[in-house]
């Protein structure tokens, strides 16, 4: 009698396990299900669009970790570098999108990671020096954008911050030049007008760099050499007003004049 109980119990003891163990299976199954790259991804992806960058960088480099096969790991890589970007993290996305070049040279949109390599550079300009290293890197990186993905979306924008670009260092060679030139460091001066005419041309700098060339070789008697610039100044720019200043100038009797009053006019703003 009291061991027919003993096997009671123990049968709905083994019964109530095994349903259990069941349940737990049912729900490590359902947890495995909800833990997929893809689940993960959007999860992270609802971070990111709720500007809660933190949580969903940790899930980007989760995902990163756990599925390195997926296509989300991919993914996820680029997300998290463009994260640092956003966080102007500039340094840190620059090593990741360097690291998804050389893992995915392949990858469909590897044009969108130049690009956006290019433009970790381009974003750091704005307290650059004349020569510092992002002038160089910011041109280098969008002409590869150009040069590699000629028929790319990123193509057209690189070439137009490439401009941009060229204008910022023309106009510090600008700014430089004109205080050589106030203060008759005439050889200085011209160096740095030069550039701007042979290295950024496309810039509007280059009528006044070529006026400014005219008006020093005309204090300094080299008159020829002056007519010259003003004649390739109105072939290129006749409409320019600085066309009209270099004209106005060779056409005065007094050479003294030639040091207007406009270069001090200019740099006394």
């Amino acid at each position: 009698m009291i061991l027919n109980i003993i096997l009671k119990i123990l049968i709905i003891l083994f019964v109530i396990g095994c349903s259990s163990n069941s349940n737990k299976n049912d729900l490590d199954f359902e947890n495995q299900e909800m833990s997929t790259p893809e689940i993960q991804y959007i999860e992270a992806m609802k971070k990111f669009d709720n500007q809660e960058l933190e949580e969903a960088i940790i899930i980007f480099e989760n995902i990163e970790k756990i599925y390195p096969l997926s296509n989300e790991a991919i993914q996820s890589q680029i997300m998290s570098a463009f994260i640092d970007y956003a966080r102007l993290d500039y340094d840190t996305a620059i090593l990741k999108f360097n690291r998804l070049i050389k893992k995915y040279p392949s990858l469909k949109n590897i044009d969108y990671i130049y690009y956006m390599k290019a433009i970790c550079y381009y974003e750091q300009l704005s307290h650059e020096g004349l020569d510092g290293k992002f002038n160089t890197l910011a041109l280098e990186n969008l002409n590869q954008v150009i040069n590699r993905f000629p028929n790319s979306e990123y193509a057209k924008d690189s070439h137009q911050k490439i401009i941009l670009v060229k204008s910022n260092i023309a106009a510090k060679h600008m700014t430089i030049a004109r205080f050589y030139q106030k203060n008759k460091k005439y050889t200085a001066a011209l160096s740095r007008y030069k550039i701007v005419v042979d290295d950024f041309s496309e810039t509007k700098f280059t009528p006044e760099a070529l006026y400014r060339i005219s008006e020093i070789y005309f204090s300094i008697d080299m008159i020829e050499e002056s007519t010259d610039t003003a004649a390739i100044l109105g072939h290129n720019y006749p409409k320019s007003k600085w066309y009209k200043f270099s004209y106005d100038n060779l056409t005065k009797k007094e050479k003294g004049s030639i040091f207007s009053n406009s270069i001090d006019k200019l740099l006394n703003k």
